[in-house]
């Protein structure tokens, strides 16, 4: 298993490599470039036949741009061209922003922040694309909305590919939360807006001088296009992560099968359950120590390649050569596994506890069982002795009738011996009656 992690390790290293803004969005740019034309093309639009990439995407934009929006005209209240996609919250292409485009419809206002970052609500100049009832509303809203950011994804038709884009789902849930209060300081200023103002605008990611401006040509929008880019690179380190938890869970079933195999020498015996690779305490085990591995291997890596390009020196340099090889995929897989394997061992001993619990719960009612025993035991005992008492009055009873009916008897025949000569001068045949009773009977 060691050496599948290794290899998992090794394709991270040399094939993944570093992390790459402008590599992804020179994927990204393609990809939305590519996708502007085609909804372009389905909207009607045909391309000239022989033109060139940036005339076809400069054509498809101006095309699309006819699905307008009606904050557009507001442009100036939102701090003009460079950032009013990223102040007016309906140029965001999100739900939020479908939901502001609609209440722009139904209001007539445009929503936004002001350029110190405070929640704005003007009035919309140009009404031409506000319907005027239900349906154009939904039409205007929806359609015409979903069209319009579809042109600015790439930027003007001025410059297609290359200008002001949209912010994507990041920057704009970013924008969009920096309008509540508790974002501002007690002066009163907004730093997270102006954060986000200078990522999307590409000041924040700029590389400065030694005197800390910012050298020419080195800014990188932050823009739908660099989300598009950064969700790329992840992919890219997401690759080898992947493989490496297939190779592990792959390991487990080929084992867990052979060893069924050996002991039901039988397909048609063998317990499936127990060859699955997941929902066990032993595979999560094993992909807590795989992806432990394999951070370790990508953060070695990280740290020698940093180490030799800032010098051991530089520690600015040395940071950010290894925030740039770092695998955060692979990282947060560890983490997901870590936290999976401790919470299997909780609930494990959560179990275990309640079984104890359980098992302690039975052992107090079989003790009070055994308690109700032993009390009808000396209950019957208590009984036993009132019957032997009884039956020991009764015998002395009995003694005492059976010698007073003795001592009867006894008179009666010391009687008949002192009548007898009286019995026989009177009725002499009785004598002889009693004796033939005494015999026969």
């Amino acid at each position: 298993m060691h050496f599948k992690v290794e290899s998992a390790g090794l394709i991270d290293i040399f094939w993944v490599g570093e992390f790459s803004l402008d590599r992804g969005k020179a994927w990204s740019s393609e990809k939305v470039n590519s996708f502007v034309e085609k909804i372009a093309k389905y909207t009607g639009h045909k391309p000239s036949e022989g033109s060139n990439l940036e005339d076809r995407l400069q054509k498809a934009i101006k095309h699309l741009e006819k699905y307008g929006a009606p904050s557009d005209s507001n442009t100036p209240d939102f701090g003009g061209g460079l950032q009013h996609h990223l102040r007016d919250f309906a140029h965001h292409p999100t739900p939020i922003g479908l939901a502001f485009s609609l209440l722009t419809q139904f209001t007539g206002n445009a929503y936004g922040t002001d350029t110190a970052g405070m929640f704005l609500i003007v009035k919309v100049k140009d009404t031409t694309l506000i319907g005027k009832d239900l349906y154009q509303k939904i039409l205007f809203g929806v359609v015409y909305w979903f069209f319009h950011m579809v042109s600015d994804m790439a930027g003007s038709n001025q410059y297609a590919g290359a200008g002001t884009g949209l912010p994507g789902p990041i920057a704009s849930l970013l924008k969009e939360a920096s309008a509540l209060p508790i974002f501002k300081d007690k002066e009163g200023i907004n730093h997270l807006s102006e954060k986000i103002s200078k990522l999307f605008n590409g000041t924040l990611l700029a590389e400065h001088d030694e005197k800390g401006k910012i050298i020419k040509g080195t800014a990188k929008r932050f823009d739908l296009r660099a989300e598009i880019g950064v969700a790329y690179e992840l992919g890219r380190q997401a690759f080898p992560v992947i493989l490496n938890e297939c190779m592990v869970r792959s390991f487990y079933f080929i084992r867990r099968l052979v060893a069924e195999i050996k002991a039901k020498q039988s397909f048609a015996d063998i317990e499936w359950n127990k060859t699955l690779p997941w929902n066990n305490r032993t595979m999560t085990r094993m992909l807590t120590i795989a992806t432990g591995t394999f951070t370790a291997v990508d953060l070695a890596d990280a740290a020698i390649r940093a180490g030799l390009k800032s010098g051991g020196v530089d520690l600015m340099t040395f940071t950010t050569q290894i925030l740039l090889r770092v695998n955060f995929v692979g990282i947060g897989r560890f983490t997901v596994a870590v936290y999976s394997d401790i919470s299997m061992g909780i609930h494990r001993e959560r179990l275990r506890d309640e079984r104890i619990d359980i098992l302690g719960q039975q052992l107090h009612w079989a003790n009070a069982k055994i308690a109700y025993l032993q009390g009808d035991t000396w209950h019957a005992a208590e009984r036993t002795e009132i019957c032997l008492q009884e039956a020991e009055q009764a015998m002395y009873q009995s003694a005492a009738i059976f010698v007073h009916t003795w001592k009867a008897n006894r008179e009666s025949l010391h009687r008949i011996d002192q009548l007898r000569t009286g019995i026989q001068s009177k009725n002499p045949q009785l004598i002889d009656e009693i004796q033939h009773i005494l015999t026969w009977n």
